[in-house]
């Protein structure tokens, strides 16, 4: 059958997965108890509520409620050797070897670094900048891949004249400039999710308890054709809240959906079509109450010398929960309407001079509308080091501006590593790595040796603590805990450490012993930007299931890398990169031309092209590239130009 518009336009969860975390929460909170969990977890600004309601089967939240809300992230296409008719790879070992490393390391990101594929963005204004003007900057954080997530574009046509780049599924520019200012966005967590449970009715379990009576679901037959195979018949069943996710026929209960993004507007990042014709401040803000999800700290600078920042997304106001555990669905937990866009949090010309976000906290204590924003957010580890930087100069050049997004500077490093200072240890190994992480400036330099030490000890740090804090009957829901965590606990010495010295100390021979076995015993020889330690091989969907010399054609790397997932310049804390900016833009507003990007690992998903993997070098050596904006420049610099006639 031919494709349709309904079936190629998809409505989905933009960057959203609020509800695995509620489920996640609320099974802790089962196991542990609302205390435990708030100690084991970051919630800020204040303290949330994490009562479960009494009419809620504690039991039932361990079912596999989620199952079809998560299946297109958690059941992808899986290439397999026997799908391709040439070229295959004949080593079957080797593909699951591949993949099993593949899925190792999608897994330790998942489960340690969920909050850090973030992103920064930062504008400095004209009293602030060397030029007199505004500048900007932006660095999405995602999963690395090729073809490159985003898409680069000069859109130019009456009323049009735009350039930037976003997902190639979505129209128009999200990150870029047009003649008069400049944009980018970072996420912002706004919990637009909420998952319900319903008692059902004992004689017909289509009906479910609202407000005192049974109310009947509303049920729709489908077909599912499959090829090659017979036709599925299912049936839909929506709540008055949303679909229907999970029936527990042995409890009597039921599971729904109620998702914001579900409500006309929510296709993601659609908005971009209107901030891409906007002239001023008002204009762009205007066209920002337009957008939905996901929800972004969206940036602003324009050549009239205005800066500005405005959150958005659709936020839906609750007033007697947070929005952080499963509530009943019977009525007694409403959402009552959605926040206006414009009275999201914003900043209009700061007196400071610039503004900074990471994904990292911007709600104030007293923000008026507390309950309508999320309370889970990235570590302020990045956001923290380009507030210094940024406040740190009377004045910012635009090289300072380009520099800062390739900055490995590590928070983290500079507060743990001061523990060691008065630590007498006798092994002489340790002492020795003591001693170098001490001389060390913090930087996550790829040609570092000390870089190298602190990368695995802070990941020994993790796991130990991770060990000794989370009880073990909550082990397999709560993978990780985060490095803010262990440093408050470091500083307040808990008890769970056995002494804060001797933690540190087994970490560091954890280290040690990783290292050796890792690089070999010659500590020369322990650079932290190496194939076998921090590198990046950006793979291919079809990487694994093709013969060695497709694999090459396909495959850009290794690289050896600095940085990690506390830096500004993002790198994860991964081997092998797993996420971080692919895609930049530095604008100074006082000439379009000077904007500068990056992209990786090229502008075309053919490998046989020249433009597949032509920016990879560039960007894992931390270098920019223009993009021009005047006709006489671009004319002047085109390879090759196609003319398409109706």
């Amino acid at each position: 059958k031919l494709w349709t518009p309904d079936v190629v336009i998809s409505r989905h969860q933009g960057l959203l997965s609020n509800l695995p975390a509620e489920l996640e929460i609320a099974r802790q909170v089962v196991l542990l108890g609302e205390e435990k969990v708030k100690d084991l977890r970051s919630f800020e600004p204040g303290t949330p509520r994490l009562t479960l309601d009494k009419k809620i089967d504690a039991n039932g939240l361990f079912e596999d409620i989620l199952e079809l809300y998560k299946a297109f992230r958690e059941q992808k296409i899986a290439f397999k050797p026997e799908h391709l008719a040439s070229h295959a790879n004949p080593d079957q070992l080797h593909y699951l070897q591949l993949t099993r490393t593949d899925q190792d390391a999608y897994d330790e990101m998942m489960d340690t670094e969920q909050r850090s594929i973030g992103s920064n963005n930062w504008i400095v204004s004209g009293a602030k900048s060397e030029t007199g003007f505004p500048m900007l900057a932006n660095d999405p954080h995602r999963a690395l891949s090729a073809p490159s997530l985003r898409y680069m574009v000069h859109l130019n046509a009456p009323g049009w004249n735009v350039v930037g780049g976003g997902e190639p599924t979505i129209p128009g520019v999200s990150i870029g400039h047009n003649e008069s200012g400049a944009w980018g966005l970072t996420i912002f967590n706004i919990d637009s999710e909420d998952v319900y449970v319903y008692d059902l009715n004992p004689q017909n379990q289509n009906q479910y308890l609202y407000k005192g009576g049974w109310e009947g679901m509303n049920i729709i037959a489908d077909t599912i054709q499959i090829k090659n195979s017979a036709d599925v018949y299912v049936q839909h069943k929506f709540t008055r809240h949303g679909p229907v996710t999970f029936v527990d026929t042995k409890r009597n209960k039921a599971y729904a959906v109620r998702a914001a993004w579900m409500e006309p507007g929510g296709a993601p990042y659609m908005a971009s079509l209107r901030m891409d014709g906007a002239t001023t401040w008002e204009e762009f803000r205007e066209a920002c109450s337009y957008s939905h999800i996901p929800g972004e700290n969206m940036i602003w600078a324009d050549s009239k010398g205005n800066i500005g920042w405005q959150t958005v997304g659709i936020a839906p106001i609750r007033k007697n929960w947070d929005g952080l555990v499963p509530v009943p669905g019977d009525g007694s937990y409403e959402w009552e309407g959605y926040l206006p866009i414009k009275d999201l949090p914003n900043v209009f010309n700061p007196q400071k001079g610039f503004w900074v976000t990471a994904n990292e906290n911007l709600v104030a204590k007293d923000y008026p509308h507390r309950h309508a924003v999320g309370w889970e957010w990235a570590d302020s580890s990045r956001a923290n080091r380009l507030n210094s930087v940024l406040e740190s100069k009377p004045k910012i050049s635009f090289a300072e501006m380009q520099q800062l997004q390739f900055d490995y500077f590590s928070n983290p490093a500079r507060q743990l590593v001061v523990y060691l200072k008065d630590i007498s240890i006798s092994n002489p190994e340790t002492k020795k790595l003591q001693q170098l992480l001490l001389d060390w400036n913090f930087v996550m330099d790829k040609n570092s040796i000390a870089a190298g030490v602190y990368a695995a000890w802070e990941k020994q740090l993790l796991a130990q603590a991770h060990a000794q804090f989370v009880p073990e009957k909550a082990k397999t829901t709560i993978r990780s805990v985060s490095v803010k965590k262990v440093l408050g606990w470091l500083k307040a010495d808990r008890k769970e450490l056995g002494g804060r010295n001797s933690f540190l100390v087994s970490a560091l021979e954890a280290a040690n012993k990783t290292l050796q076995e890792k690089l070999g015993t010659d500590i020369t020889k322990w650079q932290y930007g190496q194939t076998s330690y921090h590198h990046v091989l950006i793979k291919h969907p079809l990487s694994n299931v093709v013969n060695d010399s497709v694999r090459a054609l396909l495959e850009c790397g290794p690289l050896p890398r600095g940085g990690s997932g506390s830096t500004p310049g993002v790198t994860s804390n991964n081997d092998n990169q797993s996420h971080g900016a692919t895609f930049r833009m530095v604008a100074d507003v006082t000439d379009w031309d000077k904007t500068l990007f990056t992209n990786s690992p090229g502008q075309s998903g053919d490998p046989a092209s020249p433009f597949y993997r032509n920016l990879f070098e560039r960007w894992a050596t931390d270098k920019h590239f223009p993009v021009y904006f005047s006709r006489k420049k671009v004319e002047a610099t085109i390879v090759t130009k196609t003319m398409l006639q109706p």
